[in-house]
């Protein structure tokens, strides 16, 4: 009888987190389709809050849903507008970096379930967040880039316009990107940390 039980209860608890992280899926994937340009950024630089969406479904339900969501998003919007000529490196760049930082956010949450914790599980995510980005961007992100728009002279000429004095991309990507994605990380950080212990009854299915 016990046996019984147990099984139909563990199958309505996998196919609820399913259709859990298919319907944040949908939410981060509208979100990342909603971004917009920043100010003193080069165009092709967008802040979008669908890592919120992530975080949630991480610290809500775990560490796959919250990857999944990241996969999902990146996707999705590969199917819709296809690779084109950077072989959807963005969206490769996109995920792997959004993976680390759910994934580190998770693992310090997950060891003590504290409001406190997830603050500084958020807060370590956005520093490996935006770490990793500078070398994924210099090694392997802005060269495809270079062959896609015309070379390094044409993207480098981008971040002249607003700052005269950047001599390469190194520089640029430090004085640039490197504060826009820290800065983007934090937002993220914030609004989940905002909206998580209000949404986490209905994420978690408690009444």
């Amino acid at each position: 009888m016990t046996s019984d039980n147990t099984m139909p209860r563990n199958k309505t608890f996998t196919t609820r987190k399913m259709v859990i992280t298919a319907m944040l899926s949908a939410i981060a994937t509208v979100l990342y389709y909603l971004d917009f340009p920043v100010p003193l950024m080069p165009g092709f630089i967008k802040l979008d809050l669908s890592n919120v969406i992530a975080l949630l479904a991480g610290f809500s339900t775990g560490p796959i849903a919250g990857v999944t969501v990241c996969l999902i998003k990146n996707l999705i919007q590969l199917l819709l507008k296809g690779m084109g000529t950077t072989m959807g490196i963005g969206n490769i760049f996109d995920f792997v970096t959004s993976a680390a930082f759910v994934l580190t956010a998770f693992i310090i949450y997950h060891n003590h379930k504290t409001k406190k914790n997830a603050v500084i599980g958020c807060i370590i995510g956005t520093l490996v967040f935006t770490v990793i980005s500078l070398p994924l961007n210099y090694f392997i992100v802005y060269p495809i880039y270079f062959k896609a728009f015309g070379g390094e002279a044409v993207i480098l000429g981008m971040y002249q316009q607003i700052m005269g004095g950047v001599k390469n991309i190194f520089t640029a990507l430090c004085i640039f990107n490197l504060p826009f994605t820290f800065v983007k990380g934090m937002i993220c950080a914030l609004v989940t940390i905002l909206i998580y212990k209000p949404l986490s009854p209905i994420l978690k299915g408690r009444d």
